[in-house]
């Protein structure tokens, strides 16, 4: 049994070639789950949810952990906003992420070993916001075209993890056109088919607006990832 913790994972599109690969993903996302209000001990993360709702997750079984919490005060581009930006409410959430994380890592093992329990971690946030100044400089920075995804969206990651291969595929004029103007949707070199499966939470792929669209790891980044950091 090997678990992937897909934490504040939204529709789920980072972890899906891990979960089409056979891991166990628990996505830990609103409405039904808060990564902020989680009981931990040695042996098992329990995530609370609505009333009534909870998740156990055996920690001994955790491979990794992929963390996206939301970036909307830690982005430049809020300035018109109604509501304020305040980095104390945006910390909160990435503040838990890295807290499971860590305490993952520190549960008691052999001590003669290099390794830690946790394989690999990584947290995602747009690379021109505010994160960087808390966290530090990347560890890794991408743009989804990068990968084959036909679109801009500079993205950072934080952690311990293998970096997967960048294999270019240039911008076609029209999608650089499209991305200057601030209305481009996510749309070119994506597929959104799995978006109806099962395993995706309704209420992410029913309202589908702009912010969602963003939001969503681009497929073929999340593919290179799970390939450059999978059990061989």
């Amino acid at each position: 049994m090997k678990i992937i913790l897909d934490l504040c994972g939204g529709t789920g599109s980072w972890a899906r070639p891990w979960k089409q690969a056979g891991y166990d993903v628990f996505t830990i996302t609103l409405p039904k789950y808060d990564v902020t209000r989680t009981i931990m001990n040695p042996f098992s993360i329990i995530f609370r949810g609505a009333p009534k709702e909870y998740l156990c997750v055996p920690i001994k079984y955790i491979y990794g952990v992929l963390a996206a919490p939301p970036c909307t005060m830690f982005s430049f581009a809020r300035t018109n906003a109604k509501t304020p930006r305040d980095l104390q409410e945006g910390m909160k959430c990435v503040r838990a992420c890295l807290d499971i994380i860590w305490k993952i890592m520190e549960v008691k093992q052999d001590t003669s070993k290099k390794t830690t329990l946790l394989k690999f971690w990584a947290l995602e946030n747009p690379y021109h916001g505010f994160l960087k100044k808390f966290l530090g400089k990347p560890v890794f920075v991408f743009d989804p075209w990068e990968f084959g995804d036909g679109y801009q969206k500079r993205t950072a990651l934080w952690g311990h993890f293998n970096e997967p291969k960048k294999k270019p595929i240039p911008m076609t004029q029209e999608a650089k056109a499209k991305a200057k103007t601030n209305s481009f949707l996510h749309t070119l070199g994506v597929k959104f088919d799995h978006l109806k499966s099962k395993d995706i939470h309704p209420e992410y792929f029913s309202k589908f607006d702009r912010q969602t669209r963003r939001s969503i790891t681009p497929a073929c980044f999340a593919q290179s990832f799970f390939e450059a950091n999978k059990l061989y």
